[in-house]
């Protein structure tokens, strides 16, 4: 198969913090994220970011000039509610109705997250997804956006992957809280967060608006490096944890016996447990038979070998190639493979595993209705040469990816569309503003965007449904 669907999306994909900037404008109160970066050290914050909340008029009109038909934006909820339990903020509330308008105005449909790592900091203070309290001012948060723009908004994600806000804020330590090799608050979180996605499906659905919800899971293949039994149970143990755990919850609607004996094998070695409260199975599997899409982003697929040590870790955040350390006890270790290639991130290219894991979810979850590629991009230093950019890497990585996509397509897998990451350039979390992603590259300085090859490229295969090389397109 070489042609897409005539009602694929091709849509780009963004972030309230990583891309509006604005952040103490208009009534906006703090998230997490702008306490962690003002801490001594940082090197670089979201104050403007890539000025979405000024310039969205102008990349909405880009957008649509290069045939981008969907867009992920999130919403701030410390925009909405600024210490995330009291008072609404109606300038909050008219920016987002200002936004979607837009969005409808250049045939770009919205597909809006409500929550993408950016706790508003008051509750993260508290606790964050640790503290119960927080799963019913979320659902109360999501009640005043489904209030305020579900007649328009018809694609709604309760979360943008909740392994990411788990792993890296209790396992990496290098998002907030910065806390390194809890295994079991990382399980804990990743729980309540489930609690709390499924009372929102259920809002959702009592409210009986006029489109569908799901969630976007970060689901990263894990591979054995050789065929020892070590290294295949280090792949099982980090899948379990990693995609298992939440895809159970939202598509089973329990945690299967498997994978609960396997947490709690990981968690023992890990010297802890999570809790399970009463009648919280009750609502998640309620949810998991109305849940309408799986979102999914695909970066890469990690490779594993078995691992008996103490947990080490060092995040690459520079670009430095090579510098990368991800091991854990009572797990595995990431290890680098010789036959595939990486990112100056030590991000593996291996697009064989985004199609490996869409057949697997068909296989392994037949109750899915549908999935979105909800962000996959490559992060690239992106040279600025005489106006121009020609990133044809990240071209041939989107490439590569369109190719399995339309194979898993093929072999029945219900894809819907694919949100690049990024629409534009982008404050890339811990990675700062030399990570670029976006089909439109953006001087920080000046905040003017110049379409990259790739932003060409994109147009013509959304204008066309069919896949085309890199040579056939011209900056």
């Amino acid at each position: 198969m070489k042609q897409f669907a005539d009602d694929f999306i091709f849509g780009g994909a963004t972030a309230a913090f990583q891309v509006e900037g604005a952040t103490k404008e208009d009534g906006r109160g703090p998230c997490c994220w702008d306490e962690y970066m003002s801490r001594p050290g940082s090197r670089f914050n979201g104050d403007k970011a890539s000025d979405f909340y000024h310039k969205y008029k102008d990349d909405l009109e880009l957008a649509n000039e290069f045939g981008i038909n969907g867009i992920r934006i999130s919403i701030s909820w410390s925009r909405i509610i600024p210490d995330g339990s009291g008072e609404v903020n109606h300038k909050g509330i008219d920016f987002y109705n200002r936004l979607i308008d837009e969005c409808i105005k250049n045939d770009v449909e919205p597909f809006v997250t409500l929550h993408h790592f950016d706790t508003p900091l008051g509750l993260f203070e508290k606790g964050d997804w640790l503290n119960r309290d927080i799963i019913t001012h979320f659902v109360r948060f999501a009640k005043i956006c489904f209030e305020h723009f579900g007649d328009r908004v018809k694609k709604w994600a309760t979360f943008n992957e909740p392994w990411s806000v788990a792993q890296n804020g209790y396992i990496i330590g290098n998002f907030p809280p910065s806390i390194k090799f809890d295994i079991p608050k990382a399980v804990q979180t990743m729980h309540n967060m489930m609690v709390a996605h499924a009372k929102t499906i259920n809002l959702y659905k009592n409210m009986n608006l006029p489109g569908e919800i799901g969630i976007v899971h970060t689901l990263e293949g894990k591979c054995p490096i050789s065929d020892k039994p070590e290294d295949k149970r280090a792949a099982y143990l980090d899948d379990t944890i990693a995609n298992k755990f939440m895809l159970d919850a939202c598509f089973k609607g329990e945690y299967g016996k498997d994978t609960w004996e396997t947490i709690h094998e990981i968690l023992e070695k890990n010297h802890g447990t999570f809790t399970v409260y009463d009648g919280d199975m009750d609502i998640i599997q309620a949810a998991a038979k109305d849940i309408d899409f799986l979102g999914m982003n695909y970066y890469s697929s990690h490779f594993l070998q078995g691992y008996d040590g103490e947990s080490k870790m060092h995040h690459n955040g520079t670009g430095e190639k090579g510098t990368s350390v991800f091991a854990l006890q009572g797990i595995g270790a990431r290890v680098s493979n010789p036959n595939v290639e990486t990112t100056d991130w030590d991000w593996p290219i291996y697009p064989q595993g985004m199609y490996d894991m869409l057949v697997r979810i068909k296989r392994d979850y037949p109750n899915y209705k549908k999935i979105y590629i909800a962000e996959n991009g490559m992060g690239y230093k992106d040279d600025f040469v005489d106006g121009k950019i020609d990133d044809t890497p990240r071209i041939e990585y989107i490439r590569k990816h369109f190719t399995y996509i339309l194979k898993a397509i093929q072999e029945g897998v219900n894809v819907k569309g694919y949100y690049v990451w990024s629409l534009m350039d982008v404050l890339s979390w811990s990675n700062g503003y030399n990570k670029r992603y976006g089909l439109f590259y953006v001087d920080f300085e000046t905040q003017k965007r110049y379409p990259k090859k790739s932003a060409y490229w994109f147009k013509k295969i959304a204008k066309t449904k069919r896949l085309v090389s890199v040579d056939d397109v011209e900056i």
